[in-house]
């Protein structure tokens, strides 16, 4: 097991405090969790999951998921240093899910394939949950706790062994068995504004967004929890906050149809 001391006192994090300049809008973030540890926590994590998860043998769906999946990631351009981009399909027709971790590690659920319409849509969560990554949601998550709990402690980070397997799970969403874990609703509105342009820009059209969240919608039984307790907007509030993107994504749109 590789074990990396992390020695965090008060001045390096006041230092360090709002270093990440989040791709796409700009946001100054707090993080302090070195980058090359993010990606060894995301690639063990990911090795992890296609051991103990069901894989699709589904050549089809692996190679539509891996072209949607290529796409997007140049229009992710250098926004993610080191990426070695992995996309796969996991064999659970009732997860309606994606997922992404660090270094470019992608999870598709063949529920969400089945009830995506098309390509758009499937990119459209795609280019979301890779948002989450280029935008370091889980890393500025892991920072928080860290400052809210260590300040001036040494923070052990062991990248290889279950327990932060784990971690770096949790920090970017993902529970058991595909399990969506919140992120902040701050985070949850950056990533459908940075995902959307990045489907736009890989040639999707941004409109899917709507119809997905409309379908999303419809598949939830009972009433949605009150805007104040959840984390992830309401559908209404979210797929308004799409609409009004539309005018500067389109032109995205437009001019990646031209290449693809």
């Amino acid at each position: 097991m590789k074990t990396i001391f992390l020695w965090v006192p008060v001045a390096a994090l006041l230092v360090l405090a709002g270093c990440y300049t989040v791709p796409e809008t700009g946001r100054r973030s707090m993080i302090i969790i070195p980058p090359n540890e993010e990606l060894q926590m995301g690639a063990a994590a990911f090795t992890e999951m296609k051991t103990k998860e069901k894989l699709s043998t589904d050549i089809e769906a692996n190679a539509r998921v891996s072209r949607i999946g290529k796409r997007i990631a140049d229009a992710v351009g250098d926004a993610l240093p080191g990426a070695k981009w992995e996309f796969v399909v996991f064999d659970e027709p009732k997860t309606i899910n994606a997922f992404a971790l660090p270094g470019g590690k992608v999870g598709v659920y063949t529920g969400l394939i089945n009830l995506a319409s098309s390509d758009d849509e499937i990119a459209i969560v795609m280019g979301h949950e890779i948002a989450h990554v280029t935008a370091r949601h889980g890393a500025e998550r892991m920072s928080q706790g860290l400052v809210a709990g260590l300040i001036g402690a040494g923070v052990e980070v062991a990248t290889e062994d279950k327990k932060h397997r784990d971690l770096i799970r949790v920090a970017y969403g993902l529970g058991a068995a595909g399990a969506t874990l919140a992120f902040s609703r701050g985070n949850e509105s950056e990533a459908d504004f940075i995902g959307l342009r990045y489907a736009a820009r890989a040639g999707y059209n941004p409109m899917a967004a709507v119809t997905f969240w409309r379908k999303m919608a419809a598949q939830k039984d009972g009433p949605q929890p009150p805007k104040w307790i959840s984390t992830h907007p309401p559908h209404a509030e979210r797929i308004a906050d799409l609409q009004k993107w539309m005018p500067e994504v389109l032109p995205l749109y437009e001019k990646a149809k031209e290449r693809y």
